[in-house]
């Protein structure tokens, strides 16, 4: 071999280290950058996670304490003595219409019973039939109601021979606008129905007096009283 040979033999044989030198540097470049450019979205994906619960619990926040309405205000929604009677208009037994404007200038009993031919209904309404020429004397009209259909109102009526207008509120308006309906338990459950109550409207159109939790008997003697001395 001529020492032209060797001289470029030896040139290239010391120069082969410097591109695998290069070619190391560049590739562990490029995965400093790789490993960075994965930890930078990882970084950001955290930030935007934690972002996000906490605005979704926020909205929670707002959410609970936009719709769940306070005791205050629960409180001031309830029906109290001396404000003005809330108007009703629903049907009756026998097919009429019963308002509270057809009793204008008339004093008005109220009494809500839970459910027509039951125990404690039946005598709630047969001893308000006893006394409805008392009360008539007394200027005073008397309504039941309940969240019975017409023709079971109807049924109760006729099987029990009663001589007051029995009202029929299956949407449950009147019940809830005099504070009738709520939460009442039997047997270890709750649930939502209707509250024996007994509400007594002034000639003026204003609650005069609000009887809640009914005991029946003796109820329809105090009401009288009540009414009379009014």
């Amino acid at each position: 071999m001529s020492k032209k040979s060797q001289k470029k033999t030896s040139k290239t044989a010391s120069g082969s280290p410097t591109p695998r030198k290069s070619t190391a540097k560049t590739t562990a470049q490029s995965k400093t950058k790789s490993a960075k450019t994965q930890r930078a979205p990882a970084g950001t994906s955290r930030k935007t996670t934690a972002k996000a619960a906490s605005h979704n619990a926020a909205s929670k926040r707002l959410k609970s304490s936009e719709s769940a309405p306070s005791a205050q205000t629960n409180a001031k929604a309830a029906l109290s003595e001396g404000q003005k009677a809330p108007a009703f208009r629903l049907p009756r037994d026998g097919g009429d219409v019963a308002t509270l404007s057809d009793y204008a200038g008339k004093k008005l009993v109220l009494f809500f019973y839970p459910r027509a031919d039951t125990p404690g209904c039946t005598r709630e309404a047969i001893d308000f039939t006893r006394l409805k020429d008392a009360f008539a004397a007394a200027g005073t009209a008397v309504l039941g109601i309940s969240a019975d259909p017409p023709k079971a109102q109807e049924k109760f009526r006729d099987k029990h021979k009663l001589g007051v207008p029995l009202i029929s509120d299956e949407r449950h308006e009147m019940l809830e606008a005099y504070g009738a309906w709520g939460e009442k338990s039997m047997y270890g459950k709750t649930f939502q129905g209707i509250l024996r109550t007994t509400v007594l409207v002034g000639a003026d159109g204003r609650v005069a007096k609000i009887w809640r939790h009914v005991r029946v008997d003796g109820h329809a003697d105090a009401v009288l009283a009540v009414a009379t001395n009014l």
